[in-house]
C-alpha cells in the first residue's frame, strides 16, 4: 500500500465522489471560510495544534453547494496525504436498502485494495454480506436465526476502515444522509460514538428535508452532543458572492437586470443560480423554478430526451446495463444521447458505470413532468429488464418499480424478497415496511395474488414490527387478517393467528385478554404439526405466568416435552426461560434458571429468547432491591439487544426504562435522563413518549422544575402504556404536593387511575403508589386549610387509605409481589396518613406513634436503597421530630436530607426543608440569631394563622408555653400583633 494514499485508483480526484457532478465553474466561489473551518478542525490542514474534530456534519439546503465543498475538501485531503473514499444515500423512496453507502465504500475497498479487505473479511466473515455484490437480488434468504449480527458489522467496518488507515490518514465522506435508512444511521452513530483512531469522518444533509418527525432530524441533535463532533451550516451565497458565480459561469457580458434578476431569483442558492445561468444563455429567464430545471431538456435533441427521462423513472442513478436492457435504442445510439447528455450537464458519468442527474431536484422535476401513463410504461419496462434477468438490481429497486407500473403480482413478491433481503442485515424496521407494501397490494389487488401465503406473510410482517418495537402496528396486522377468514376457515390458519395475536398482546397495554386468546389458539392446535402446538402451549403458558404460575407451569412443562421430542431447540430454549420463573413454592430463585436460559439462547444463536431471558432476570434484581445487578443486567440486555437491529423490541426498550428507573432510584439522575434521552435515534413513538414521562418524573417531580406544558403534552399519551400515565402523573402529584394542592393531587389520581385500570386492572399495584402521594399532598396542604377545608379533605384521604388498603389486599396471597419497594410503600402510606391526622389536627396521633411511623418509613426506604425516597422521607421526619422536640435527631436527619436534596440538584426538597424551618442557619446577622428553633417553628405557624391551641397540639406542648413563646417573638420583633410579626418575619426571610 502506498504510504501517500490508499492509490490513486481509490482517492483519485474524479472518483472519490464518482455518483456526485460537480459545477461547472473549477473555482470554490464565497466558501474560503467553510473550506479552512473542515480542514482546520479535521486537522488536514494545521499548524501543530491537535484537530479540534475528528467528525463533521455538513448541512445545508438543496442546491447550496454542500458537494461543492466536499470535493473541495477531498482536494485538499488528497493534497495533505490523506486517503479519501466516500459512500452515498439514494432516494428509494419507502424501498430502504439498509447499509448502502457503506456497501459502497466496502466495494471501492474491495476494488483497488483486495488485501486489505481480504484480510478484514477473513476476520470478520458477516461483513461479507455488505459486499456489493451480495446485495444484488438473490433467491436466498435469511430466517430471523441467521440475521445478520449488526454489532459485529459495526465492529467489522470500524476495523476495515482502522485497517485502511494504517498507512495514512482517511477521510471518509457520506452523502445524503437524509435519505439514509435506519440501519445507516445507526451505523454512523456507532462510528460517531467509537472514533476510529486515524479516520475522520464527514457526513452531508439537506437541512431543508429534515421536517419535525424525519428521523435524522433528532439523530443529528444526538450526534451533536458526541465529543469531537461537529456541524458547518453552508448558509446562502452573499449577494457579491453571488454575482462572482455569474461571472464564472458566464463570462460574457450581461446586463443588469440579468444579474439582478438571478441575484434576486436564485437567493443565494448556487444550484439555481446555476440554473438560472444556464437558461440565460439561451436567451430565457423563466418564472418558475421547475421550468428553469426542465430547460435544458429543451436544448436537447429527441433521443437524449428519451434516454433522460428513463433515467429519471430509474431514480437518481442507474447503470449502464440497466438503461441499456430499458431504452431499446442501440449500443452506439444509447451511448451518443448519453454522452449529449453529460456534455449538456443534466446527468453525470461514473466510473462505476452508472448515470445520474447533476442533481437531484432536476432528475425529479423531469420525472414529474411525465404523463401518468408514460411513468407506467417506464416502470413496466423496468420491471421487465430486472424480472427477465437483461439487468442485475435489488429487490427492493424490483418492487418499486413494478408498483408503480401496477403490476401487483411482481411487486408483492419483490417486495417480500426486499423485506426478508433486510431481516438478513439486521433491518427489521425496512423489512417491515416492506412486508406492509405488500400485504397492502394483495389486500387491495383487483384479482388474487396467487403464490402467496398472505397469513404466512401477516405473521412475518408481525415479526418484523415487534422486532423493530412497533407492537401496536403488529396487533393491527394480525387482526386484519383474522378478519379476512371465513367462519368455517382453516383451524391451523386461525390458530397459528391467534397464537401470533396473543403473543403481541402480552407486549403491549390492552384491556384485552391475551390469555383467552392464545387459550382458544391451544384448542384450535391441538391437532397440528408438534412445532404449531408447542408454540401455542408456549404462548399460553406466558399468558398465565403473571397470575396462574401452577397451570403456567404445567402447560410449559408439556409444551418444553414436546419441543424436545421433537428436536424444536429454538422453541426448547424459549420454553426454558419460561419454566425457570415458575418454579415451585419453596424452589430455588429464579434467578439461577433465567442466567441459564440467556446462556443457553446464546449458544444456540438465538437473540431474541437471550433478551427476554436477561429482561426478566434484571426485572427480578430490580423487585428484589438489588439495584446494582438490576443494572448491570439491563446494561447487558441493551448492548446485547443490538444483534440482529433488535434496539427498539419490547424486551430491551422496556430494559431501557428500567435500567433508568434503577439510576433514579440510586440517585444517579442525570446519568439516568441521558440513557432516556433518544433523540435522533427514532424510537418507537410508545417508547418515546414513555422515556420522556421518565424525564419529566426526574425533571419536575424530584429536581422541582417547573414545566406544565410537558405534562400537559404528556396527557395526550397516556392511553398508549400505563408506565407512561403512571410516570407523568407520579410527577403532576409530586408538583401537586410541593404547592400544597391536596384537592389537585386527588383530580390527577382519580384520572390516572381511570387510565390505567382499563389497561391494566383493578388493583395494580403502582395504585398504592400514587394513593400515598395524594395523602401526602393533603398532609401537605393541611396547615393552611380551614376547618371546613380539611373536613373536604378528610374524606379523600380516607378514600386515598381505602384504596391502598385494597391494593394491599389484593396483593397479599402473591409472596412475589412483596418485594423491597412495596413494603417501602405500605410503610410510607401508614406514615402520611398519620402526618396528615397530626397537621389536620383529625384525631391526632402521639408524637411517639408518628416518629416511629416516619422511623419506620425510614428503615424500608434504606432497606430498597432509593436515594430520592430515602430523601423524601428524611425530609418529612426531620419535621417530626422537630416537633416532638428531638431537635438534635431533627437537625441529624434534615442534614442528611439536605445533602442528597444538593447532589440530586432537587430544589422541591430544599423547599420543603426551608419551609419546615429546617434550612441550616446563615454564619452571621442579628435578626435570625435573635430567635431560637422552636420559636422559628412557632412563627411559621403562626404566619399560617394558627391559633395557640393548634399550634400547641401539633407541636405537641402546651397552650400556655405556645403563648409564652409568642411573646417572645413579638418582643425580639418588635412587633404589636401576631399578624404585624409575620410580615416582619417575610420581609427579613425568615419564614
Amino acid at each position: 500500500m502506498s504510504h501517500t494514499a490508499i492509490d490513486p485508483r481509490v482517492s483519485v480526484r474524479h472518483d472519490t465522489m464518482s455518483s456526485v457532478p460537480a459545477l461547472r465553474t473549477t473555482d470554490l466561489i464565497g466558501r474560503d471560510a467553510e473550506l479552512e473551518q473542515l480542514t482546520a478542525q479535521l486537522g488536514i490542514r494545521t499548524s501543530g495544534g491537535e484537530p479540534s474534530a475528528q467528525a463533521m456534519l455538513v448541512a445545508g439546503d438543496a442546491g447550496v453547494g454542500k458537494t461543492r465543498v466536499l470535493m473541495a475538501l477531498r482536494d485538499a485531503a488528497l493534497e495533505a496525504g490523506w486517503q479519501v473514499v466516500a459512500g452515498h444515500c439514494l432516494d428509494l423512496a419507502d424501498s430502504s436498502l439498509p447499509y448502502l453507502p457503506f456497501s459502497e465504500i466496502l466495494g471501492r475497498v474491495m476494488a483497488d485494495r483486495s488485501d486489505v479487505a481480504t484480510r478484514v473479511l477473513d476476520q470478520h466473515p458477516t461483513l461479507a454480506r455488505l459486499q456489493p455484490g451480495r446485495r444484488i437480488r438473490s433467491s436466498e434468504t435469511a430466517s430471523g436465526d441467521q440475521a445478520l449480527d449488526r454489532g459485529n458489522v459495526y465492529d467489522a467496518f470500524g476495523d476495515l476502515l482502522s485497517a485502511v488507515a494504517e498507512q495514512a490518514p482517511l477521510l471518509v465522506m457520506v452523502e445524503d444522509a437524509h435519505w439514509a435508512d435506519e440501519s445507516t444511521r445507526d451505523m454512523l452513530s456507532f462510528l460517531f460514538s467509537r472514533p476510529v483512531p486515524g479516520v475522520s469522518l464527514v457526513v452531508s444533509y439537506r437541512a431543508d428535508d429534515l421536517h419535525r418527525r424525519h428521523p435524522l432530524r433528532r439523530q443529528v441533535a444526538e450526534w451533536m452532543r458526541l465529543r469531537g463532533v461537529d456541524r458547518l451550516q453552508l448558509e446562502p451565497l452573499a449577494d457579491d458572492d453571488v454575482r462572482l458565480l455569474v461571472r464564472a459561469l458566464n463570462p460574457s457580458t450581461m446586463s443588469e437586470a440579468e444579474y439582478t434578476s438571478i441575484v434576486e431569483r436564485a437567493e443565494g442558492n448556487p444550484f439555481f443560480i446555476e440554473e438560472l445561468v444556464g437558461a440565460a444563455w439561451s436567451g430565457q429567464v423563466p418564472g418558475e423554478l421547475a421550468d428553469v430545471l426542465l430547460v435544458h431538456l429543451d436544448r436537447l435533441d429527441d433521443t437524449t430526451r428519451q434516454v433522460v427521462r428513463v433515467v429519471s423513472v430509474a431514480g437518481r442513478q442507474v447503470s449502464h446495463e440497466l438503461l441499456a436492457a430499458v431504452s431499446d435504442l442501440g449500443a452506439a445510439e444509447l451511448e451518443g444521447a448519453l454522452r449529449n447528455a453529460v456534455e449538456s450537464h443534466v446527468l453525470v458519468a461514473s466510473r462505476g458505470g452508472t448515470y445520474a442527474f447533476r442533481h437531484a431536484l432536476l432528475g425529479e422535476a423531469v420525472y414529474d413532468d411525465l404523463l401518468p401513463g408514460e411513468r407506467v410504461r417506464l416502470h413496466a419496462d423496468f420491471v421487465a429488464a430486472l424480472g427477465e434477468g437483461r439487468a442485475v438490481g435489488t429487490a427492493a429497486e424490483l418492487a418499486q418499480h413494478a408498483r408503480r407500473a401496477d403490476d401487483r403480482p411482481v411487486a408483492v413478491r419483490a417486495s417480500i424478497e426486499a423485506g426478508e433481503e433486510a431481516l438478513a442485515v439486521g433491518g427489521p424496521s425496512e423489512a417491515a415496511t416492506h412486508f406492509l407494501d405488500a400485504l397492502e397490494l394483495i389486500d387491495t389487488s383487483r384479482s388474487p395474488v396467487t403464490d402467496v401465503d398472505a397469513f404466512a406473510l401477516a405473521r412475518r410482517c408481525a415479526e418484523a414490527l415487534i422486532a423493530s418495537g412497533r407492537v401496536p402496528k403488529a396487533v393491527k396486522v394480525l387482526r386484519a387478517r383474522l378478519a379476512t377468514l371465513p367462519p368455517d376457515g382453516s383451524d391451523i390458519e386461525r390458530g397459528q393467528l391467534l397464537t401470533s395475536l396473543a403473543a403481541a398482546l402480552m407486549l403491549t397495554d390492552t384491556p384485552e385478554s391475551p390469555r383467552d386468546i392464545a387459550a382458544e389458539a391451544v384448542e384450535l392446535l391441538r391437532g397440528a404439526p408438534p412445532k404449531l402446538l408447542a408454540r401455542a402451549l408456549l404462548v399460553h403458558a406466558q399468558s398465565l405466568s403473571g397470575w396462574h404460575a401452577d397451570e403456567a407451569r404445567a402447560v410449559a412443562l408439556r409444551a418444553l416435552e414436546i419441543a424436545e421430542r421433537n428436536d424444536l431447540t429454538s422453541l426448547a430454549v424459549e420454553l426454558h426461560t419460561t419454566v425457570a420463573g415458575l418454579d415451585p413454592a419453596g424452589s430455588a430463585s429464579p434467578s439461577a434458571g433465567w442466567r441459564a436460559a440467556a446462556d443457553r439462547a446464546r449458544r444456540a444463536g438465538l437473540v431474541e429468547p437471550e433478551l427476554r431471558a436477561l429482561y426478566l432476570l434484571g426485572r427480578l434484581h430490580l423487585d428484589e432491591g438489588d439495584l446494582d445487578t438490576a443494572v448491570e443486567v439491563y446494561r447487558e440486555v441493551i448492548a446485547r439487544s443490538e444483534v440482529g437491529g433488535l434496539t427498539w423490541s419490547p424486551y430491551p426498550a422496556e430494559a431501557r426504562l428500567l435500567l433508568a428507573v434503577a439510576l433514579t432510584h440510586q440517585g444517579r439522575l442525570d446519568e439516568a435522563w441521558e440513557l432516556l434521552d433518544v433523540s435522533g435515534q427514532n424510537p418507537p413513538m410508545v417508547f418515546e413518549w414513555l422515556y420522556f414521562a421518565h424525564q419529566m418524573l426526574i425533571t419536575i417531580g424530584i429536581r422541582g422544575e417547573q414545566k406544565p406544558k410537558a405534562l400537559e403534552r404528556l396527557r395526550d399519551y397516556w392511553g398508549t402504556d400505563g408506565l407512561t400515565a403512571i410516570s407523568s402523573a407520579s410527577a403532576e402529584l409530586m408538583r401537586a404536593a410541593s404547592a400544597d394542592e391536596g384537592a389537585r393531587a386527588a383530580r390527577v389520581y382519580d384520572d390516572v387511575v381511570a387510565t390505567v385500570v382499563p389497561l391494566w386492572h383493578d388493583w395494580f399495584q403502582a395504585r398504592l403508589r400514587l394513593a400515598t402521594l395524594v395523602i401526602g399532598a393533603f398532609a401537605n396542604a393541611a396547615p393552611r386549610q380551614s376547618a371546613d377545608e380539611r373536613a373536604t379533605a378528610a374524606s379523600e384521604v380516607e378514600r386515598m387509605m381505602a384504596d391502598g388498603g385494597r391494593v394491599i389486599d389484593f396483593y397479599a396471597p402473591y409472596d412475589g409481589s412483596h418485594g423491597p419497594e412495596y413494603r417501602m410503600w405500605v410503610a410510607r402510606r401508614t406514615a402520611e396518613h398519620l402526618r396528615w391526622r397530626w397537621l389536620a389536627q383529625v384525631d391526632p396521633p402521639t408524637s411517639d406513634e408518628l416518629v416511629e411511623a416516619w422511623r419506620g418509613a425510614e428503615e424500608t426506604a434504606l432497606a430498597y436503597g432509593s436515594v430520592p425516597e430515602i430523601a423524601q422521607v428524611r425530609v418529612r421526619l426531620a419535621g417530626v421530630l422537630r416537633a416532638a422536640g428531638d431537635a438534635a435527631a431533627a437537625r441529624e436527619v434534615a442534614d442528611l436530607a439536605r445533602e442528597a436534596a444538593h447532589a440530586m440538584r432537587s430544589t422541591a426538597l430544599a423547599a420543603e426543608l426551608t419551609a419546615q424551618g429546617s434550612a441550616p442557619a446563615p454564619a452571621t446577622g442579628a435578626d435570625t440569631a435573635t430567635l431560637t428553633p422552636r420559636e422559628s417553628e412557632i412563627l411559621a405557624l403562626v404566619a399560617e394563622g394558627r391559633s395557640n391551641g393548634e399550634i400547641g397540639k401539633q407541636l405537641f406542648i402546651s397552650t400556655k408555653t405556645v403563648s409564652v413563646h409568642v411573646s417572645n417573638i413579638l418582643a425580639k420583633l418588635d412587633a404589636a400583633s401576631r399578624t404585624e410579626a409575620a410580615a416582619v418575619a417575610r420581609r427579613r426571610g425568615l419564614i
